[in-house]
């Protein structure tokens, strides 16, 4: 028996994509992407790729962008037609902004199916084509029964598909990585009989799953397909790097925001600058990183006396950054390495100079700048040891002259342990418990501004979707980079634990990210959740301060009450509670052994 063309076309496709360096799928049931599921799973079981299933479009969308956040490389998503597509348009929009690759395989009807209001039928196509780095209509693929000739119409050849898409998903010196949509139509038969038999493609007959092992293997000898790793691999092509000779008497600072890269600090470091990172940045280490930037930026003698910034990244925590950004007097330079047209760039001013890349001219000595960087690090110092939970006044009164029983000492130090626990102890805890080969999501809440203020400079693995700054999507993000970042092909390089620092009001945006899928395994994951009433990142607005209280409370707070402990057994997480400083420390010194919820009870 024959293959219905759209097996034999989702087969082919998903082959090349694999060639092309794809090793990641993620799959939400359906029935007109029927071929391309399967196909999919005939690749897991010829061990080509990690497949993912999931049964919520919107879920499916932020756990690839957590794949991609980990791998540099798009996880194809794998969707039916109607309202399944739009569902992946938040994980979309946050992929564009954020410069994360992204690959939408959108299943649709035929085209004779279209406009004549045909069940679970829309314009999908254009659902995300204003801000898609490609989008492309396929036709169905059809074939005469008799016919020896591959299915697809010519100039939709799969592997023309698949190298378009990626090399587009990727990103160019132009353009930055970003989200791509293969619309695959499809005419019924929608799958053909089983895919565990022989398949005949050229001169060549195996099975399914041994084509797509084929086709892995292909890929890791490197073929004209495939794709080097790494985010935006060909970011860097193009014209000469600007080169930035830094004069001493100007005086200067680094700014990080998220996706910063490490070329941010390795400047700062070998300009000898004061590095403003925020803490998403996931450079906030080496000797010049600055954690308080925010008030020192208020202060005249620093932030007052800055004459030039230099911006990596996308900085959106603070509002401390643009008003620099935007202050008479101040020159910025911005660097990023995509300048085509059409490309925003991160200039609140609308005067800065961008630049490709930037690097310090050879006659620039970095010690020349000492007593400017110097005042910035102490400055930071004394800030950071009054900020910190660490040492705590309680227990420190313990060592003073009058404290010198051993009972009075221990006394206090119980006193200490039974503290209840604010922002800033768990910020801080969750901050310092995590190591450089541990992962760290943090959710767009008032949490990860707490976090930015306090957290002393340490080489940590940042994931946070600060491209739209969406409260959506934290805990399917998180999943994703757990499970790639612990299923490494070498388990030498696979990751410790992953963390998530997340508010209540976040979690419940989230909750059906929960659902794992029983045949995948299960990750280390620990999500910790800030209970506060949800909504208190807004007590920082003007609004709070002039609205009737009431009327604040009502529409801005949203207070909701949720059951963890009955939301984790209903996903079968593990659940634990951590309600004083020794319940959170006993927390961090166990193993973690699988998905856990922890509900930390949040005082002022």
């Amino acid at each position: 028996m024959s293959t219905a063309p759209a097996a034999e076309f989702s087969i082919a496709l998903l082959a090349d994509l694999i060639r092309g360096g794809v090793r990641d799928l993620v799959v939400c049931p359906g029935s007109r992407s029927q071929a391309l599921a399967l196909a999919a799973a005939a690749a897991e079981s010829g061990d080509a790729v990690r497949l993912h299933v999931r049964v919520d479009e919107r879920s499916a969308g932020f756990f690839a962008l957590g794949v991609a956040r980990e791998t540099g490389v798009p996880a194809p998503i794998i969707v039916t037609s109607g309202t399944a597509v739009a569902n992946l348009v938040p994980a979309a929009l946050e992929a564009h902004e954020a410069r994360v690759p992204m690959l939408l395989l959108t299943a649709d009807r035929p085209d004779e199916l279209r406009g004549i209001r045909s069940n679970q039928t829309t314009r999908q196509g254009e659902l995300i084509s204003t801000f898609a780095r490609l989008v492309l209509e396929v036709p169905a693929p059809t074939a005469a029964p008799a016919s020896t000739e591959p299915p697809w119409i010519a100039g939709f050849e799969p592997d023309r598909l698949a190298r378009t898409a990626l090399q587009a998903a990727r990103g160019t010196s132009e353009r930055p990585a970003g989200p791509v949509q293969l619309n695959l139509a499809f005419r019924e038969p929608l799958s053909g009989p089983p895919l565990g038999g022989n398949v005949s493609f050229g001169t060549e007959t195996m099975t399914v799953p041994e084509l797509f092992g084929a086709a892995r293997a292909e890929s890791e000898r490197g073929t004209e397909l495939a794709v080097p790793p790494g985010m935006g691999a060909s970011a860097l092509d193009g014209p000469n790097p600007e080169i930035y000779v830094h004069d001493d008497d100007v005086r200067t600072v680094v700014i990080a925001g998220a996706d910063a890269g490490d070329r941010a600090e390795a400047f700062a470091h070998d300009a000898g600058l004061p590095l403003l990172a925020e803490v998403v940045s996931g450079v906030r280490f080496g000797r010049e990183a600055v954690t308080a930037y925010a008030t020192l930026l208020d202060d005249p003698e620093l932030g007052g006396a800055v004459e030039r910034a230099i911006v990596f990244g996308h900085p959106t925590l603070t509002r401390h950054v643009p008003a620099l950004l935007k202050r008479d007097g101040v020159e910025v330079v911005v660097v990023d390495p995509h300048l085509g047209r059409g490309v925003e760039h991160y200039d609140p001013s609308g005067a800065a100079r961008v630049v490709r890349t930037v690097s310090v001219g050879e006659a620039h000595d970095p010690r020349a700048g000492r007593q400017w960087l110097g005042a910035w690090i102490v400055a930071d110092r004394a800030l950071r040891e009054a900020r910190s939970t660490v040492h705590e006044p309680d227990l420190a009164a313990a060592l003073a002259p009058g404290y010198r029983e051993r009972s009075d000492y221990a006394r206090a130090e119980v006193a200490v342990m039974r503290e209840p626990v604010t922002r800033e102890l768990l910020a801080e805890s969750v901050w310092r418990a995590t190591w450089p080969h541990d992962r760290l999501v943090v959710a767009a809440s008032r949490l990860v501004r707490v976090l930015d203020g306090i957290a002393p400079p340490r080489r940590i693995r940042v994931v946070a979707n600060r491209g739209l700054a969406g409260i959506d999507g934290t805990v399917a993000t998180a999943l994703g980079v757990a499970a790639v970042s612990q299923s490494a092909d070498d388990p030498r390089q696979a990751a410790g634990t992953t963390r998530v620092l997340i508010g209540d009001l976040a979690l419940m945006h989230d909750a059906g990210s929960l659902l794992l899928d029983p045949e995948e395994p299960r990750p280390r994951i620990q999500v910790f959740v800030g209970v506060d009433g949800g909504g208190t990142i807004f007590d920082g607005l003007e609004v709070a301060a002039t609205a009737d209280r009431d009327s604040y409370r009502r529409v801005m707070t949203v207070p909701r009450s949720i059951g963890l402990r009955e939301l984790a057994e209903a996903y079968g997480w593990a659940y634990e509670r951590a309600a004083t400083r020794s319940e959170l420390d006993r927390i961090f010194t166990a193993p973690v052994m699988g998905p856990t919820i922890v509900e930390v009870p949040l005082v002022e």
